[in-house]
């Protein structure tokens, strides 16, 4: 890992300090208008199944693919699927992938890759990190512009003490997000086929802000996530001016 950030380098830009979703009503529920992008952020699925654990992951390769810059992720097991990473605008020539031995090495990677300060991401994925953890992470996190994304696997039942919830224990992170599987979009009439994934959003704590709940189609080839059609009709039909929640990015 040491000998590919070595490579990297930062362009000498001034970057914004948030990173919006581009979507009204979420940005408008995150106090600073968007994902700061030096802070930690945490992310769990609703559930240990490999329908939410996919949807989770891909919600973090959307913020990734939407940062600036190579994208440091670090892992515990070889189970990242490039190609769906991919679907979510996160292009592989922009990964640099560590694997650690465990939890404490890969916190430390992540640490590590924070520091660097050339880096548009640094995502990763733990059973268990404390609240001191996560207070290096989002420490090394601030004055940068690289944002770190933690995904809180579920534990195994017989040593899982958060009762199911791996955001039960206390963190340093600015915001945390449970993501979880929806029904697909439906498709019109008479058109074969499944409609575009959906995802339950749920900000279940942000620092200086209420939490909130979404139902989103899931991120596309650009890494944006996007109203449900019929909700965007109607958002566009009855918003004017400035408090227009758009379906899409520009």
């Amino acid at each position: 890992m040491r000998e590919s950030l070595k490579k990297v380098a930062g362009d000498g830009l001034r970057r914004r300090p948030v990173l919006p979703f581009g979507i009204g009503t979420i940005d408008g529920a995150l106090a600073p208008g968007g994902l700061r992008l030096d802070s930690l952020h945490e992310i769990a699925a609703a559930s240990p199944s490999p329908s939410d654990d996919a949807a989770a992951t891909l919600f973090m390769a959307g913020i990734a693919a939407r940062a600036w810059g190579p994208v440091l992720w670090v892992v515990r097991r070889r189970d990242l699927f490039a190609p769906g990473l991919y679907q979510a605008g996160l292009a592989p020539e922009r990964l640099i992938y560590a694997e650690a031995a465990d939890d404490a090495e890969l916190l430390a990677l992540m640490e590590e890759g924070l520091r660097h300060r050339g880096l548009g991401a640094v995502v990763g994925e733990v059973k268990r990190a404390a609240m001191p953890n996560t207070r290096r992470l989002q420490l090394a996190a601030e004055g940068g512009k690289t944002v770190a994304l933690l995904l809180k696997r579920h534990a195994r039942a017989e040593s899982n003490k958060g009762g199911g919830n791996p955001l039960a224990v206390p963190s340093a992170a600015v915001t945390r997000w449970r993501i979880g599987s929806a029904p697909s979009a439906a498709l019109p009439v008479g058109v074969a086929g499944v409609g575009r994934a959906m995802w339950r959003v749920e900000l279940v704590r942000q620092r200086g802000g209420e939490s909130a709940e979404w139902t989103m189609e899931a991120c596309d080839e650009t890494g944006r996530l996007a109203l449900p059609a019929r909700l965007a009709d109607r958002t566009d039909r009855s918003a004017d001016g400035a408090g227009r929640a758009y379906r899409r990015a520009a």
